[in-house]
């Protein structure tokens, strides 16, 4: 026999445990960021105590020109390897949240067809129709949903690949740009 109230505390228990798993998520993903920031200020800070000294022993203007030149190259190096590390982030907990929300996602569309068969049977006499197209509603929502899913992963993969390869070559084409200056 289908009990309605059990069936609302299962839903109520499950969403608990999703929230928490996403919570428990976020913190960890802002966890590391919060980590690389705090390495990238040393990195900045070392850097710029580094080029104070090295600033007030410059002899004269060459000594400047390739002092500005060699900070300049380990600044872009620092920014280049702070944007990459970031990007990792950000694709990781993307790919993590995805995962999160694929696992929800399966488990209410089971819990739902779940539920409507149990409701089916201990539905008055005549309803089968109702009940039929509600199955019938669930399983194209489902069907779609998955088409989108499918669609949006490749869209990510083709985002993910454009922005490797374009910070790839960002990477080489940096230090040979400055050279030439």
């Amino acid at each position: 026999m289908y009990n309605a109230p059990e069936q609302f505390a299962e839903f109520s228990k499950t969403n608990v445990a999703q929230v928490t798993k996403l919570a428990a998520l976020a913190i960890e993903n802002a966890e590391k960021i919060a980590r690389l920031n705090i390495a990238t200020a040393k990195v900045a800070l070392a850097q710029g105590v580094e080029g104070a000294s090295a600033a007030s022993s410059v002899r004269d203007v060459q000594d400047l020109l390739a002092l500005r030149a060699k900070y300049a190259e380990s600044g872009v190096a620092t920014a280049v390897g702070y944007s990459k590390t970031m990007y990792e982030f950000a694709s990781e907990a993307q790919s993590q949240y995805a995962a999160l929300a694929e696992e929800a996602w399966n488990a209410y569309t089971k819990g739902l067809a779940v539920w409507v068969e149990k409701a089916s049977k201990s539905a008055p006499a005549g309803s089968d129709a109702g009940f039929n197209a509600l199955k019938s509603t669930v399983a194209a929502t489902t069907a779609a949903f998955d088409q989108f899913q499918k669609a949006t992963k490749q869209v990510v993969s083709f985002a993910d690949a454009s922005v490797r390869a374009a910070a790839a070559n960002a990477s080489k084409a940096a230090p040979k740009g400055r050279k030439a200056a």
